[in-house]
């Protein structure tokens, strides 16, 4: 082969490697890409419901914990003494309760007696009625046969006594008849007054209620003492130490949920429109450039803060002064959610990692080797 015959197959060797080399950089090139991507993660603030010292410190920081794994214990004693004194106060309010109970039924018994007096003096009356116009037909009897001489004085002023007895007997059984309405009414009124007291029945009731909830409550607090992992994760930023006192409702340490990592890239905004939902991405973490990982493209965000027009000194809208020949594009951030992590990669929350999506590979699928970003674009 001559001079020119090898410089010929030379320069047609060296051509197909840059069109190779340009083709492998042209697929990343019309995809888009970003350097500006950072690993999250679901951070949990580890609150305790409680507030006293603790008294046990399960862990160290960094280390990896499984969901129900015991972080710390705070001292129970107080707690503990709390629930006892609910259980007595919920014993006292039974006891109370059952008293209660007795009370009633002896107000429904004498409401029962009160309404047997009243139809007793009811009968009383009838019967007193019933005698008088005896006595009275009796005494009319008498004074007609006293002119005949077929009876004596005698006999008519005994009838007439007679009458006059059964006269004060009705008055007497209606003056009862009232006492017992009265009686009636009294006993209604305090059987009425015990119910109230009472309140419902059974598991219903108002007092029994509100001691069985400070029981619970009591019982809750106590168990608030232990408190424990929410999920599998890694415990960080632990400064807690023995005899620190845990405050309620206050953040004692962090954990990092493992199963929540996902990537947030931020792309710039001329290559949002060619990002679709469910697009195959690659990722590319810096501490790992040799081992990208397969993922795709889970959500797009909203929108983003704005600094021009916030509100500055004085309360006047603040605006940053801008070149009129120079056009920032702005970022928005695309949420990628990763696939299976090659072996040895391990992903720490806040490190950072370039994103590159392959567009139009959500719906007709993407079967090709996934290869790790060129160094230019990590």
């Amino acid at each position: 082969m001559n001079l020119s015959g090898k410089y010929l197959l030379t320069g047609i060797i060296v051509l197909i490697a840059v069109i190779a080399v340009l083709l492998k950089y042209w697929d990343y090139v019309v995809n888009p890409w970003t350097r500006d991507g950072q690993v999250r993660a679901q951070v949990i603030q580890i609150t305790p419901r409680v507030s006293a010292p603790i008294v046990k410190l399960a862990v160290k920081d960094n280390q990896f914990v499984k969901a129900g794994d015991l972080l710390f214990a705070i001292d129970p004693r107080t707690f503990q003494a709390s629930l006892e004194s609910a259980l007595a106060r919920f014993d006292k309010t039974g006891d109370s309760y059952l008293g209660q109970q007795k009370q009633v039924e002896a107000a429904q018994a004498y409401v029962e007696v009160s309404r047997a007096s009243l139809l007793q003096a009811q009968s009383a009356i009838n019967e007193a009625d019933s005698q008088i116009e005896k006595n009275k037909a009796e005494y009319l009897r008498q004074q007609e046969l006293l002119p005949q001489k077929a009876t004596s004085i005698k006999a008519v002023e005994r009838a007439k006594a007679n009458h006059a007895v059964s006269v004060q007997k009705r008055e007497g059984a209606v003056a009862s008849l009232a006492q017992a309405r009265a009686s009636l009414v009294q006993s209604q009124a305090d059987l009425a007054e015990v119910r109230a007291n009472l309140g419902a029945a059974g598991d219903a009731n108002a007092s029994i209620r509100e001691a069985s909830a400070a029981v619970e409550q009591a019982k809750l607090n106590l168990e608030f003492t232990e408190v424990r992992a929410p999920v599998d994760g890694y415990v960080t930023n632990l400064n807690l130490q023995l005899g620190s006192q845990a405050v309620a409702n206050q953040p004692a340490l962090a954990l990092v949920d493992v199963n929540s990592f996902w990537i947030d890239g931020f792309f710039k905004e001329n290559y949002i429109e060619r990002i679709g939902t469910g697009d195959k991405a690659i990722v590319t973490l810096m501490s790992y450039p040799d081992k990208p990982i397969e993922a795709y493209v889970d959500s797009l965000g909203w929108g983003i803060a704005q600094d021009d027009g916030s509100t500055g000194f004085d309360m006047l809208p603040n605006v940053s002064p801008t070149f009129e020949w120079i056009r920032l594009a702005q970022r928005v951030p695309v949420r990628v959610q990763l696939g299976e992590l090659p072996e040895g990669v391990v992903l720490r929350v806040g490190t950072t990692c370039s994103v590159l999506v392959l567009t139009g590979t959500a719906q007709e699928g993407h079967d090709k080797s996934v290869p790790a970003a060129p160094a230019v674009l990590q």
